[in-house]
């Protein structure tokens, strides 16, 4: 992909979103590799860009396809998405249609592709004439309705029949900024004082005794402390799974897919003296951990492993807690990572349970008899949740499932379930079990 100097937002958010749609990378991957190449002013607009034609890309696709007299070649899949970034400003943003069209046509001139400039600008200009027929024309079209592909939307339909549509609409939300308030050096309601101090507008949420719900995102360089640790960036749903796990002074807790790391910093703010050991199979992933611990100060036993290895990494001594937030389709999140419409697929389950199931399975003699397994994702499928533990407990004998008295989420026959949007929240499951 060309290397360019400080140049226009839409460019190298054309170059950002061919490299997702063609290469089919990690959209958080490629943004952060390009995103220096935008004047600093301009970074935000970028990401705008970046995450709505995303978030919208099955939906304004679909228009692209109208206006296009024949398909683009592959090798101009960034001329592609240069015509569905002219399609979002026009569609969602509401820019000025003069600014929409004429900086993405110079968008193409920089990306040394002028002669896309007049195809461009003849398709956003029909566009901008036609909106109303070629709106009204995909709307019999679900793709294009709820804006997901379309086994996404089949599989939504199939385990939440009456809840399928509040989802989509949930996935296609801006998600809200929460925070986690790091007990070890503060408590929540003083950390309110200080965000009010700053001028940020800020409630304390349900989800646990440390959360905070900003009013608008703000860049974390604002929060008070942040840098010292005073807070830690992560949604409420997650924040929920430290207090199913109960923890004790004295005890040893493996944290076995611990990557970015937030929930590793959770339980140490419980009780940080406890012996914890957090494992990610990716090298990468693992060094995050390190970096989240020392802004919070904290320490905790690392090690890039596949948990469901044991034999590679285990030491032989039994752990008092297990938290498996389990490698998923994400399914759950999507309001936060757009991408995952266009890069899973719809086999990706059944190998993503069968890695679940093999993680749980070769963790639980890891447990002492009457600890706590916690298993958690962000997935809204009954294949990777309810599904999956109903299997668990079927195999495990030993293995009961805890209920307790302050429920994450919504009951299911087995754990709990929150969807997209719940309480302001990101989709999660959670399951508490004890080795009896």
């Amino acid at each position: 992909m060309t290397s360019l100097a400080k140049t226009s937002a839409r460019s190298v958010a054309a170059q950002v979103l061919a490299a997702v749609i063609s290469e089919q990378r990690s959209l958080t991957a490629v943004l952060a590799e390009h995103i220096k190449l935008v004047e600093e002013r301009d970074r935000g607009f970028c990401q705008q860009l970046c995450y709505g034609v995303i978030r919208w890309q099955p939906r304004l696709t679909l228009i692209a396809d109208k206006l296009l007299k024949k398909p683009l070649k592959h090798k101009d899949t960034d001329i592609q998405a240069l015509l569905l970034i002219g399609l979002y400003q026009l569609s969602e943003l509401k820019t000025p249609p003069h600014a929409a069209i004429s900086e993405t046509v110079n968008a193409a001139k920089q990306l040394g592709k002028q002669w896309a400039g007049g195809l461009l600008n003849a398709c956003l200009r029909n566009y901008q004439r036609q909106q109303n027929e070629i709106d009204a024309a995909i709307e019999t079209d679900k793709q294009a309705i709820y804006a997901h592909p379309p086994w996404l939307l089949e599989r939504y339909q199939l385990d939440w029949p009456e809840q399928w549509q509040q989802i989509c609409e949930a996935n296609n939300q801006q998600p809200p900024m929460m925070l986690r308030v790091n007990k070890q050096q503060n408590d929540r309601d003083s950390y309110l004082q200080l965000l009010a101090a700053e001028g940020i507008e800020a409630r304390a949420m349900d989800a646990g005794n440390e959360a905070v719900l900003l009013t608008s995102p703000c860049d974390v360089h604002k929060l008070p402390g942040f840098f010292e640790g005073m807070a830690s960036v992560q949604d409420g749903a997650a924040q929920l799974v430290a207090d199913l796990l109960d923890i004790q002074p004295g005890q040893r807790i493996l944290d076995a897919c611990a990557a970015p790391g937030g929930k590793t910093g959770h339980i140490l703010e419980q009780a940080p003296d406890n012996q914890v050991i957090a494992l990610d199979i990716s090298d990468i992933r693992l060094e995050s951990i390190a970096e989240n611990l020392s802004r919070l100060n904290l320490s905790a036993s690392l090690a890039a492993a596949d948990a469901a290895d044991t034999g590679l990494w285990w030491d032989g001594e039994a752990f008092d807690r297990i938290l498996i937030d389990a490698p998923c389709t994400g399914s759950g999140v999507i309001r936060r990572h757009p991408d995952i419409k266009l890069l899973r697929r719809p086999e990706d389950i059944d190998q993503l349970a069968a890695t679940q199931q093999q993680i749980m399975d070769n963790l639980w003699p890891l447990l002492k008899p009457g600890g706590l397994m916690v298993y958690t994702t962000c997935s809204a499928f009954k294949q990777e949740n309810e599904q999956q533990i109903e299997a668990f407990l079927q195999r495990h004998p030993d293995a009961g499932e805890v209920r307790p008295d302050r429920p994450p989420a919504q009951p299911r026959p087995f754990g709990f379930q929150r969807l997209p949007g719940d309480d302001v929240m990101d989709g999660f499951y959670y399951a508490c079990l004890q080795r009896r």
